[in-house]
């Protein structure tokens, strides 16, 4: 009896029962939706080929095809030149590590009621949130994924990645390449579901769903072990919302999302598994949109004349050198089924020397005007970089050496303004349900701290701090930096109105705590360093009641003093100049003995 792993990778819950007449609806219904999504997609699926050709041959797939025998076959015959590829893994390495860096906090979680959200409790138990879910991240192949899911993404546009629930690594993500998946749109234009089609080894079957949840074939082979472990079997995989009136009642109410496995043409056998999810379980990116289009466009799209044009220049220019080189021959015909050497130093013998045309000569001569060549294909090398952003990618190496700081900032800035939408819709359809699922998925293991009693019920708030994101904000920092300049500037006009006796001063204007809490966070600093409002205040009270203090003792110190002086100061007649004022004399009643009268 072979050990299984039915909660290895799964969702929240599963239905224990996998027979029925509600399950064999479902099935029906997610087998009918895939025959029509599959008719959709003809057309994106047609295109994806003729992309992976030139680009990416290995992240599709024509047919989804069980105990195919020609995986290992060279399927890159089209690619001569590899600028197209090279190109789109910098883009997707330069996202992949501008967006979601293994190496650096990448997002901030906050509260959107910021009175909240400054009390120190709160943010030092975001800060550990935060901390935990790079962990987490960092501790399972997310990142792995995601670097392939950029790649997807830059190649085909369109990149979904699906993030089960693991017992090892908490969370374990899958990439479905091309051709293996299904997307279609709900009412908001939002990706509303998937299906894919894609193949498990008999082994892989029975350990990931159990014995009796296979088909009487697959427990067949699986009992017949050896090589029959390794045959393969296409598997269908639905992930839809939880909607009851569409495919039965199979999953409860209670959960957003539901999903089921089931051997792809053998649905009378029941299915593999249906579970249940709380929150959306996959991610499905997009690079530029089109209507209601359920598959994104993608800069691989956009330079693929360039690449075509690319390999035919290749073929061309090897082709004249080649007739260069090794021309086409002519020779006379008495030099027929005659030896002939082509070799270098080689001779061959004709017989009349005096004739021209009876030896052998070319055909006709090539020369191949080389740099002209070299020239255009560096031309358009260039343009399809320049389709794959390397521009931006490379910018710093390869900016002039004279060029200032604010120069670089400036370009830069400029060149993320074309980013700007993509980076967007990542955040909005890739980023934001892959972190609500990570945080759902702690929270229900018992991975995340204890909340705050003040944040009970409040939602977070994901503020996304990578470098492209930081950068893309560089010009409000440079706004404020301009206008905390400009106030400086200001600071001569201050001291002549103070000197003139007035009170007011161009800092009037400008709130320093807010100034400091939005520079901080534009830079990612870490909350430990800024102190919440409440101890700010409470410093400066204390540093209020201390100055009030110094004030009053040195009051006090230089009346003492004054005191001092007047006592030391004779007047004359034997008398000081502090009795003088108090009216003390020796003819006074309770003056000092010798002191003459007031007049």
């Amino acid at each position: 009896m072979a050990t299984t792993r039915r909660n290895v990778i799964a969702g929240p819950w599963t239905a224990p029962n996998l027979r029925g007449p509600e399950v064999q609806k479902f099935v029906q219904h997610a087998e009918s939706r895939l025959i029509g999504e599959r008719t959709l997609r003809y057309t994106w699926w047609v295109h994806w080929r003729e992309i992976a050709e030139y680009i990416l041959p290995r992240r599709y797939r024509w047919l989804v095809t069980p105990n195919e025998l020609s995986r290992g076959v060279p399927l890159n015959q089209h690619i001569i030149n590899n600028t197209g590829t090279s190109a789109a893994r910098n883009c997707a390495a330069g996202l992949k590590e501008g967006t979601t860096s293994s190496g650096r906090p990448w997002f901030k979680l906050s509260i959107p009621d910021m009175d909240v959200a400054d009390t120190s409790p709160v943010k030092l138990w975001l800060d550990e949130v935060e901390k935990r879910m790079l962990r987490v991240l960092g501790g399972s192949n997310y990142y792995s994924a995601k670097a392939q899911q950029y790649f997807d993404l830059v190649v085909f546009g369109t990149a979904p990645m699906i993030i089960d629930e693991d017992c090892d690594d908490v969370i374990r993500c899958t990439n479905p390449c091309a051709g293996e998946y299904y997307l279609w749109n709900d009412d908001t234009l939002r990706i509303g579901g998937m299906i894919r089609e894609f193949t498990m080894s008999v082994s892989q079957l029975v350990t990931r769903f159990g014995k009796g949840a296979c088909s009487a074939s697959v427990q067949k082979l699986f009992e017949s072990g050896g090589a029959s472990l390794g045959r393969e079997v296409k598997v269908a995989h639905v992930i839809e919302p939880n909607d009851s009136r569409v495919g039965g009642k199979v999953v409860p109410s209670r959960f957003k999302w539901r999903e089921a496995y089931w051997e792809s043409g053998n649905s009378q056998q029941g299915v593999l598994r249906i579970g249940g999810y709380h929150e959306q379980p996959f991610s499905a990116p997009r690079w530029d949109l089109a209507g209601n289009d359920a598959y994104g466009r993608s800069p691989g799209m956009d330079a693929l004349g360039s690449i075509k044009q690319l390999q035919l220049m290749e073929r061309r220019a090897a082709q004249a050198i080649d007739k260069s080189v090794n021309p086409p021959l002519k020779a006379h015909v008495s030099l027929k089924n005659q030896p002939a050497v082509l070799l270098p130093g080689g001779v061959t013998y004709v017989p009349d020397m005096s004739n021209a045309g009876s030896g052998i000569a070319p055909v006709y001569e090539v020369k191949p005007d080389l740099t002209a060549m070299e020239e255009s294909r560096q031309q358009v090398e260039a343009r399809i970089k320049d389709t794959f952003f390397a521009g931006l990618w490379q910018m710093i190496s390869d900016t002039e050496k004279d060029m200032t700081a604010f120069e670089v900032a400036r370009r830069q800035e400029e060149k993320l303004t074309l980013l700007g939408p993509v980076l967007e819709r990542n955040q909005n359809e890739g980023l934001d349900p892959e972190l609500d699922r990570v945080f759902a998925i702690m929270g229900r293991r018992g991975l995340l701290p204890p909340a705050p009693r003040e944040i009970h019920g409040r939602p977070l708030q994901v503020q996304y701090v990578s470098m492209l994101a930081v950068a893309q904000r560089a010009a409000s920092t440079a706004a404020l930096e301009q206008l905390v300049g400009f106030v400086g500037h200001l600071q001569a006009g201050d001291i002549a109105t103070a000197q003139a006796g007035g009170a007011s001063t161009s800092w009037d204007n400008i709130d320093r705590d807010e100034l400091v809490d939005e520079y901080a966070e534009m830079l990612n600093v870490s909350p430990r360093v800024i102190r919440a409002s409440m101890a700010v205040a409470q410093i400066r009270a204390q540093r209020g009641r201390m100055a009030q203090a110094q004030q009053q003792m040195a009051a006090l110190q230089q009346a003492g003093d004054t005191a001092k002086t007047l006592s030391e100061t004779q007047v004359g007649g034997g008398q000081n100049a502090l009795a003088a004022m108090l009216g003390n004399g020796p003819d006074v009643p309770g003056g000092a003995p010798g002191m003459p009268q007031a007049a």
